[in-house]
């Protein structure tokens, strides 16, 4: 986005308006919770906080961030400790329900009032559906939905927002394939909800009948009548038209069924010799952790982008927990008044 575009996006009415305390107290469940002015904003925020790492660093001096994680996670929990350390603040929290009094039966509503009392922001993933909107509710500082069940992971996509930006200058005027679990991966599920906001996307969406798109989520497409989808099942017919392949794990902690699980792993692999068959300028994507569904010999070709991803979504979390808790990016606005006035 333009220097132009964005000013005239994020400041249009006074480009004299402090915006640095726009997303504070603010509960972000999903990204429905904020506005896409505010997205590009955190995009942008982003983008600030790489080039300026020193100056940021004391933005959060004495904020406490809790990490309350009711499932295994590496990447998105220490992605949101990292982010708060680098601003300066501190972490506390915990990393299985079998660590915490969920243990002793302890409701989600009373953790959070009890640890609202000890922090200024939490960041809280949850197998249960819902269980972050009722985290959001009972807590009195502002929550961060870290993934609830295969519901919404909405720093996720941001960090996929902000990796779009950086491969292809937009986030919209794009075809993106989303191919594997479609059923279960709320990964897929919070970026297409969030870039229908946007508009003028072209979705193809590859899985095999047992793992298919949610109809809510089809629904949300249809909603938009600049945005649009096909369903397939073959990734080797479809990849050549894509900008974008955002490619999923099979999500064996959803399946009841391991012989299901096992069955449907390895439906789509992919490899060097489909890349071929792709866009030079393609972005593969990935939430990571893969299992087999790339190949590590993908990881050197450049249209590799999911670990370019991990960095963006330290990035973006940087953006957020600053934001959340009021707390100014140094030099951050005297800067964008400057780019409005060029």
């Amino acid at each position: 986005m333009s220097v132009e575009r964005f000013a005239d996006h994020i400041f249009p009415s006074s480009p004299a308006t402090s915006r640095s305390e726009d997303l504070k107290g603010t509960s972000v469940v999903t990204l429905d919770d904020i506005s896409t002015a505010q997205i590009t904003e955190l995009l942008h925020k982003a983008r600030y906080i790489d080039t300026h790492r020193a100056r940021v660093a004391h933005t959060c001096d004495g904020r406490v961030l809790a990490t309350l994680f009711y499932e295994p996670s590496t990447r998105t929990r220490l992605s949101f400790e990292t982010a708060m350390l680098r601003l300066g603040g501190q972490v506390i929290g915990f990393a299985g329900a079998q660590l915490s009094s969920a243990s002793k039966g302890e409701s989600i509503s009373d953790t959070l009032k009890t640890v609202s009392n000890y922090v200024d922001v939490v960041a809280m993933r949850h197998p249960k559906e819902g269980a972050a909107l009722v985290a959001s509710r009972a807590a009195s500082v502002p929550v961060i939905n870290a993934g609830d069940g295969g519901h919404m992971h909405p720093t996720q996509t941001l960090a996929d927002l902000a990796t779009l930006q950086s491969r292809f200058d937009r986030i919209t005027d794009l075809t993106i394939g989303l191919c594997g679990d479609l059923t279960f991966g709320r990964t897929v599920h919070s970026l297409i909800e969030t870039l229908c906001r946007f508009g003028h996307v072209r979705f193809v969406l590859i899985s095999p009948d047992e793992l298919t798109m949610p109809q809510y989520v089809l629904d949300r497409i249809d909603a938009n009548p600049t945005c649009s989808y096909t369903e397939v099942s073959d990734l080797v017919d479809v990849i050549g038209d894509l900008d974008v392949l955002y490619m999923t794990r099979v999500q064996k902690e959803r399946f009841f069924n391991e012989d299901d699980y096992l069955r449907l792993r390895d439906t789509y692999i992919l490899d060097e010799a489909k890349l071929k068959l792709a866009k030079p300028s393609m972005a593969v994507l990935h939430p990571l952790p893969r299992v087999n569904e790339i190949a590590v010999d993908v990881d050197s070709d450049p249209r590799a982008a999911y670990f370019e991803q991990v960095k963006n979504g330290m990035l973006m979390r940087m953006a957020l927990e600053s934001s959340v808790v009021g707390d100014a990016l140094p030099g951050y606005e005297s800067q964008v008044k400057k780019e409005v006035r060029v």
